[in-house]
Order: structure tokens, then C-alpha cells, then sequence
């Protein structure tokens, strides 16, 4: 179902418009609203939460803008180019393709499914050192993701794509 609906995706994908940003401009800014979906097509960007680098993405088809979107809310971080870098744009009315949909509902599982095992792994790991700030930390991640409707128990045990 996942390569169905990715194959769809990417097919419609060619009639989307293109923008192109070069190393060093800002893509998105945290706090701002585009009302865009960028879908990257080829380059390396950055995406910096609160001035920390949190991921490094160059792999095609990696969307940006979908929680702003979906939420209705500002931008959530940065997004930088590191190299010249080019993106197909979508406006998320423009997304009424059930694949497309899907397509961004699974990049999102899957950055969930990311978050849930890298809190599994630092309970695992700091689970028997004293209360500390890190500790607080992971507490206050397992509050915003259960209160997003997410549960540890649940999904720390799915394999890394939940869709296959």
C-alpha cells in the first residue's frame, strides 16, 4: 500500500510547480506561514529547531511545511539549504489525491515511529542515573506525545515503517 500510494505520488509530483533555493537562504522560517507543502527534489537542507540542527535531509520526497499545515499553525523550525536545492510546492488544498494524503500521513507515522524509539532508547539508557534535567526532559517528551495521541507501548514496537 505504501508503494502504491508513494508510485502515485511521485508521478504526480511532475506537475507540481518548482522552486529552487541556493546553500545559506531559508527555506521556511520557524514562526512564519507559507501555507505550502515544499516536496524536496533533489539538494541537502537543514532542519534547526531553536538554533539545534534536529535533522540533515537530502533524500527526495521528504515534504516540509505538513505540520503547519495540518495544524494551521506558524512554521514549527527552520529549514535552511545547504546546497542549491530544489522543491516541488503544493498548497494543501491542492492535495485532495487520497495517495498524496496518505503519502504525507506515512512520512509523519514514521517521524513519530523515529521519536518514539529515540525516547525508548534515552529511558533505556539513563533509567537507573538520579533525576536530572535530561530526565525531566524525557518526561515532558512522553506528555506531549501522549497528548498527542500517541503511546510508548504501542508504538515503539512497530518496525520502522508501520506501513508494510
Amino acid at each position: 500500500m505504501w508503494i502504491d500510494a508513494a508510485a502515485s505520488f511521485q508521478k504526480n509530483l511532475a506537475a507540481l510547480p518548482l522552486t529552487v533555493y541556493q546553500a545559506g537562504e531559508t527555506v521556511l522560517a520557524e514562526g512564519s506561514r507559507t501555507d505550502q507543502l515544499l516536496i524536496l527534489r533533489n539538494g541537502t537542507v537543514a532542519v534547526v529547531k531553536e538554533g539545534v540542527e534536529i535533522a540533515r535531509v537530502t533524500e527526495p520526497g521528504s515534504v516540509f511545511g505538513e505540520i503547519s499545515a495540518l495544524l494551521d499553525c506558524p512554521h514549527t523550525a527552520d529549514v535552511q539549504a545547504l546546497t542549491t536545492s530544489q522543491f516541488h510546492v503544493a498548497r494543501p488544498a491542492d492535495l485532495q489525491d487520497p495517495a498524496a494524503l496518505f503519502y504525507v500521513a506515512a512520512i509523519l507515522a514514521r517521524r513519530l515511529d523515529g521519536a518514539n524509539r529515540a525516547l525508548v532508547e534515552l529511558k533505556n539508557e539513563f533509567q537507573d542515573k538520579p533525576r536530572s534535567a535530561l530526565d525531566r526532559t524525557i518526561k515532558k517528551m512522553e506528555r506531549l506525545l501522549s497528548s498527542s495521541g500517541a503511546d510508548l507501548g504501542i508504538y515503539s514496537g512497530y518496525a520502522y515503517n508501520p506501513l508494510v
